[in-house]
């Protein structure tokens, strides 16, 4: 299938390099000319290091002209930061048409913001908008053109907006990602199945000492310790308690699933911590107050989280909390502002209008 995708992070370079090696016909969008230039002199190629080995993947395509790239593409997936969006779903939004699918893996809501931007650009297109719980790689780059792939997700709950075209949407997302794909129901769903600002927020704030004093830290293998996992559990009941209040049922694909060694799988799949910590990628130097789990998972997702339980009357004592401490650690107030429903444009809806919204789409 052709598929386009946006960005030029890990996330965007294990895609682009993972679908070109099943095979399908990848365009890669990013907005660095410099980068782009260096990329198609090298032969438009990305090298994927995974458990089979080292391969040398070909692209169709890598542009900075954004038509160009989703041109005749059935799948458009953009796995870049939460605080990307808007910028990207602008310029995506008057070249969309008829029958494609725009997949955030994972969002905030994000699918909500491109799904906005289309309809704000005066584009009546049938596109639908889907977003996830977690990136379907966990990944590294190892150079310009070069990524590491530790793990690929098992199974990828999904939520679709409008949810009238969710039915086409899982249908084309799963040609990329057989047997993976699973539906959640609405966007807000899956924007509540996002395990970004539950198992980061604990690991940047609670390991803040060790990672301003030591050059590199593993935050997910030393990091990761009793006292901090009770806390992220903690933190994941106030997720589930506010998908509860929004009748969402089925799993949750609570956290503690990822470390644990039976029950139900979670996204990852059975033991894949222990690979993560033993690959070694994610022993890295962390700028405490400009890291994506600080600006990206805690400050965007977290506040998002506090937002939808405000509308669904649910407490997150503890998401506050960290809201509260991030702020302070990074000198600023993270209890106003971030990602909230009044700030994408939702806060005149109350809980059943939202509803309303996710399923049928706004109005031509």
């Amino acid at each position: 299938m052709k598929i386009a995708v946006l960005g030029g992070g890990n996330g965007s370079f294990a895609a682009a390099g993972d679908f070109a090696l099943q095979g399908h016909d990848v365009r890669l969008w990013r907005r660095d000319v410099a980068a782009v230039a260096g990329h198609r002199k090298a032969g438009s190629r990305i090298v994927v290091k995974n458990a089979q080995g080292t391969h040398d993947t070909q692209l169709t395509l890598v542009t900075t002209d954004i038509a160009e790239a989703i041109r005749d593409a059935e799948l458009i997936l953009c796995p870049a930061p939460a605080f990307a969006q808007h910028d990207i779903a602008r310029q995506l939004a008057p070249h969309l048409t008829d029958g494609q699918v725009v997949y955030l893996p994972p969002a905030t809501f994000g699918s909500m913001i491109f799904a906005k931007a289309a309809h704000e650009a005066g584009n009546t297109a049938s596109v639908a908008f889907a977003e996830t719980g977690t990136l379907p790689w966990l990944a590294r780059k190892h150079g310009p053109f070069e990524v590491s792939i530790t793990i690929r997700a098992k199974r990828l709950p999904t939520g679709v907006f409008p949810l009238t075209l969710s039915d086409h949407a899982i249908a084309v997302i799963d040609k990329a990602f057989p047997g993976v794909i699973e539906s959640c129901g609405d966007a807000l769903s899956g924007a509540l199945m996002n395990a970004g600002p539950i198992i980061h927020p604990p690991l940047i704030v609670m390991n803040a000492g060790p990672l301003e004093h030591f050059d590199t830290w593993d935050i997910h293998k030393e990091g990761t310790q009793a006292s901090i996992r009770r806390v992220t559990d903690a933190l994941d009941e106030e997720r589930i308690k506010v998908r509860e209040a929004f009748g969402y049922g089925g799993s949750h694909f609570p956290l503690a699933h990822h470390y644990a060694s039976e029950g139900e799988e979670w996204m990852y799949g059975r033991g894949s911590h222990d690979r993560l910590t033993d690959s070694g990628d994610w022993r890295e130097h962390i700028v405490l107050t400009e890291h994506r789990y600080m600006r990206e998972d805690l400050r965007v997702g977290l506040s998002f989280i506090v937002s939808c339980a405000k509308l669904a009357g649910v407490e997150t004592p503890l998401a506050k909390s960290f809201l509260a401490i991030g702020g302070a650690i990074c000198g600023e107030n993270f209890l106003q502002g971030g990602r909230t429903l009044q700030s994408l444009g939702f806060g005149d809806l109350d809980r059943e209008g939202l509803l309303t919204l996710l399923h049928k789409g706004f109005k031509s």
